[in-house]
């Protein structure tokens, strides 16, 4: 610094603040001190007028900070000692706690990791005073994401966590060697899952630590287990000195006295509560069905169970060989088995696809939608409805330049879509965001045996699909009749299309692709998804390959839904014209996509699993199988209310659909659906449709060591009638022939499309039976 032109000097201001120490002109610069009228002082650098550099502040209420300022803001790395004595040690971004740091509470727990706006956010290590401590991933101040907590008492569990709750997959191991693998839903268990007593045969839990820094005994491996070196710090960071303007004059000491005010810093903020990370059962671990499993061999035997909204309502006992396979850690996604014509999108071809498909539903959205909107002509639907550009990697006039392979893209008929789009009430932006973001899309396994590679984006909205040439063709040739009958039908449960595409990669290569609502788009976890079809040959599951988000057929369906009496006829009526309109296009092989949440059978709701109540070593053995039957028939976990547009989320989504529906119970008028402690939600067609399930019994079924604790269940189900691209073709007559000399031609799916549509709504019509 020069200090030829600097200056001791002293300077008051007529409202009570002083300053000594160099200046420049009029203007604090070098070393200086600043006492502020209200007690506040700072000592430490100044550039031009600003207090830039190091430097220490001290507020009356005895907070104080020491460490690097920039333009009169905190910012850099420093530490913060709160009045209530807390206190952080790390970066700083004006005035707020951003980058790594390290804070620890008046009450003693300790945080070490990343901070965001003040708030945790990135990964990090929290330790509390009574010995739990979480290692993983944290959001806007809460756990969320990956991660580990490990209870004072030697528990730990691993897996994904929502704003403090576990929710997702996971396993949680008990001190006594006792495993849990299974979901979880705001922090109570909810789905599919199964339990090891100790000493049986289980999968290794190095597959779920290894992403994580702690090894498969629990013991935590944190780089920065002791503090973080603040030195370390300030020489990673840089910092701006350039932030607010100059001191002169009186203005300035109320400037800075506000900047630094204590409730302007957010330091005392209380640590993250401890009741969401409690949790480890009081109970021994160990399994209290022994009585069940005399003469067997207990290291084998697990326990296969269900549970909804933390109620167990169904175990079955099985061997620990046939499990150990069937278990995957949450962050190892499923493989994908070789397709038939795609076998070449695989690791880096694949991540530059789906690149590719965002660059060009981005050029397409932002081409097309400043074009004022008009009514389609028959010219919109031709062959000429098309438009070609070509994405270099370095770019072009009229492309960006980008990190993928160069490639050329197709858009099919883009007035049409983008006026579909427009009728369904997507907002372009939305659109674009929703696919286009910066999270990216994900690939998820195909339920069916197409081929097809299916795409989701990060926000659960829309599905994307590859398209074999023969479906492109058919999805082209009825758009003009699907693009009438939606526009008629507005609670149509047919598939939304909201573009179709084609993308040509360097060595020829085509792919094409649809973008498609998301049915399952919703806040409620889906415990079944089944893909009904009404046929019978071939339509079941191989209990060995069933997991927790497994699509389901025909004969895996052990449910009938009951449903309010004018819900049910909205339904069937729009299905009859559905399949009337796939009838009139030769269609077949469609199928219901059907979503069902199941809620906790409502005398048990007030039994909470929050942490662990029910703990995890308790057999369905151990409760009183006679108690199902006390239970009022039908439960009351549901409540319908009449519709107040105030007070639900009347958004359109991707697989919204038009009106309001009425309910028969509530009068015949537009209805609401609660959901006690959940949420409300709007009743349409397909969404948010509340009905009972009850369970089919199989006289003739062989005793199961399934034991089923309930018959009937309240649920909400979601549902669309899919994969509508299948044309009763030569090829499909043929193949009809072929298997009628095999099976009862009523069994099997391809047939003409009148049979087909009269089948489908008659299984749909025993699926939801009408009530006697």
């Amino acid at each position: 610094m020069d200090t030829s032109n600097l200056r001791p000097g002293e300077r008051a201001f007529s409202n009570g603040d002083a300053y000594s120490g160099e200046l420049k002109g009029s203007l604090p610069h070098g070393k200086g001190k600043y006492e502020w009228s209200d007690g506040t002082i700072y000592q430490g650098d100044w550039y031009e007028g600003k207090i830039s550099g190091k430097g220490k502040l001290v507020w009356p209420s005895g907070a104080k900070y020491e460490g690097d300022f920039s333009g009169g803001y905190l910012h850099g790395i420093g530490t913060m000692t709160s009045p209530d004595g807390s206190v952080y040690s790390g970066a700083w971004r004006m005035n707020v706690r951003h980058g790594l740091g390290r804070k620890e509470y008046v009450n003693s727990d300790l945080y070490d990791g990343s901070w965001k706006e003040g708030l945790q956010e990135g990964h990090g290590s929290y330790s509390w005073t009574n010995g739990n401590r979480y290692i993983g991933n944290w959001k806007n101040g809460k756990m969320s994401g990956r991660g580990v907590m490990r209870w004072a008492n030697g528990d730990l569990f691993d897996g994904f966590w929502l704003n403090g709750f576990r929710h997702g997959s996971g396993v949680y191991k008990f001190v006594d060697g006792c495993l849990y693998y299974g979901a979880w839903s705001h922090g109570l268990k909810d789905g599919k899952g199964v339990f090891y007593p100790a000493g049986s045969k289980h999968p290794s839990l190095k597959k779920w630590c290894r992403s994580l820094e702690y090894d498969d005994t629990g013991k935590f491996v944190l780089s920065r287990s002791s503090s973080i070196n603040v030195e370390e710090l300030r020489s990673l960071s840089t910092v701006t000195p350039s932030l607010s303007v100059k001191t002169s004059g009186s203005g300035t000491s109320k400037t800075l006295s506000d900047r630094f005010r204590d409730e302007n810093l957010r330091n005392s903020d209380p640590p993250p509560s401890d009741f969401t990370c409690h949790g480890p059962s009081s109970k021994s671990a160990r399994s209290s069905a022994s009585g069940q499993i005399e003469g067997r061999d207990k290291n084998r035997v697990v326990y296969e169970r269900e549970y909804m909204q933390g109620v167990l309502i169904r175990e079955t006992i099985t061997s620990s060989v046939d499990r150990s396979h069937k278990i995957r850690p949450p962050n190892v996604p499923k493989q994908v088995k070789t397709r038939s014509f795609m076998t070449f999108l695989t690791g880096e071809h694949n991540y530059y696809l789906m690149l590719n498909l965002q660059l060009g539903i981005r050029y397409t959205v932002g081409k097309i939608t400043p074009v004022p909107r008009r009514e389609v002509r028959a010219s919109d639907f031709g062959k000429k409805a098309r438009t070609m550009v070509y994405f270099p990697r370095d770019g072009s006039n009229f492309t960006p330049p980008h990190k993928s392979i160069d490639f050329s893209w197709k858009d099919y008929c883009p007035m049409v879509f983008r006026n579909l789009r427009a009728m369904f009430k997507l907002d372009p932006a939305d659109y674009m965001m929703s696919i286009c973001g910066d999270d990216g899309l994900t690939e998820i396994c195909s339920p069916g045996k197409s081929g097809s590679i299916f795409y989701l984006s990060h926000d659960d909205r829309f599905v994307i699909k590859t398209l074999k040439k023969s479906e492109l063709k058919v999805l082209l040739k009825m758009l003009p009749k699907y693009y009438g009958h939606v526009g008629d039908h507005e609670n149509t449960l047919i598939t939304k299309f909201f573009g179709v595409h084609r993308i040509k990669l360097k060595l020829g290569k085509k792919v094409r692709f649809v973008v498609m609502g998301n049915m399952f788009c919703t806040e409620l976890k889906i415990h079944r998804r089944y893909d009904l079809k009404g046929s019978t040959q071939g339509r079941i599951t191989e209990k060995i390959k069933i997991q927790e988000k497994t699509t389901l057929k025909d004969l895996d369906l052990a449910y009938e839904f009951h449903m309010d009496k004018l819900l049910r006829e909205a339904l069937f009526k729009q299905i009859y014209l559905d399949c009337a309109f796939l009838e009139s296009m030769h269609i077949i092989d469609y199928s219901l996509l059907l979503g069902v949440h199941f809620r906790a059978p409502g005398q048990l709701n007030d039994i909470p699993e929050d942490p662990n109540t029910m703990s995890d070593q308790e057999s369905v053995s151990s409760i009183d199988v006679g108690m199902a039957q006390e239970l009022s028939i039908p439960p009351k976990g549901l409540l319908l209310v009449t519709h107040e547009p105030n007070s639900v989320n009347t958004a359109p989504g991707p697989h919204i659909r038009g009106s309001t529906l009425r309910a028969f119970s509530v009068g015949e008028k537009e209805v609401d659906l609660i959901l006690p402690g959940t949420a409300r939600l709007r009743v349409q067609l397909g969404v948010n449709m509340p009905a009972q399930a009850h369970h089919k019994l199989d006289e003739d079924k062989e005793e199961s060591a399934t034991i089923e604790l309930f018959e009937v269940y309240d649920v909400v189900v979601y549902m669309g009638i899919i994969d509508i691209l299948q044309e009763y073709n030569a090829k499909k007559q043929v193949e009809h022939k072929c298997k009628s000399f095999r099976y009862d031609p009523m069994t099997i799916s391809v047939t003409e499309p009148k049979v087909y549509s009269k089948r489908f709504v008659d299984f749909l019509q025993k699926v939801f039976p009408e009530e006697g």
